[in-house]
């Protein structure tokens, strides 16, 4: 019956003592599975206000970006994945997050942090032939349509303003 406290299953072990020690944990929480893919989409801007993107071989316009490393922090990715795919250089402390994004693809969660990373450094080139065929400057209201899903949700993160597709998902702005 409804908000009746239910009887107590006599075969389930009785619950630790106030101020015990705890046992190992569960193996399911000792060693989780995957079931997400985490992961960051960077925002750079030139001098000019134009933003970067590069082409993929698929012909889809994404910006820099990638996935999250064990023990690595959104700031830290953006970093790292910035100059391994556009070879800019740019600070952890020069990264502002924006937006944690949830979206999905084929039945996996992705979660990616919308970030701006400035000042950076260099110039961006193709380092990753088989990823990016090109990279390339837009200004904002000139931001092609052909975009990776992700990258569309972190570019309206940025600015809502952006003629660019609704992507599907969930955003959660964070404090700016």
């Amino acid at each position: 019956m409804p908000g009746q406290p239910r009887p107590e299953d006599p075969s389930a072990p009785a619950p630790p003592a106030a101020g015990a020690v705890p046992g190992p944990e569960r193996p399911e929480r000792a060693r989780p599975r995957g079931n997400a893919v985490v992961g960051v989409g960077v925002v750079v801007t030139d001098p000019a206000g134009r933003v970067l993107l590069g082409q993929g071989p698929d012909g889809r316009w994404e910006l820099p970006g990638g996935k999250v490393d064990p023990g690595e922090g959104f700031a830290d990715t953006a970093v790292r994945e910035l100059a391994e795919e556009t070879s800019l250089r740019a600070e952890p402390a020069a990264v502002r997050i924006l937006a944690v994004l949830l979206g999905d693809k084929a039945g996996v969660t992705l979660l990616t942090a919308a970030a701006v990373a400035g000042p950076v450094r260099g110039r961006p080139r193709v380092t990753e032939p088989d990823k990016i065929l090109r990279w390339e400057w837009f200004a904002p209201e000139e931001v092609p349509t052909g975009l990776y899903g992700p990258s569309a949700a972190v570019l309206r993160a940025w600015r809502s303003d952006l003629p660019v597709p609704p992507a599907p998902g969930h955003a959660y702005p964070l404090g700016r």
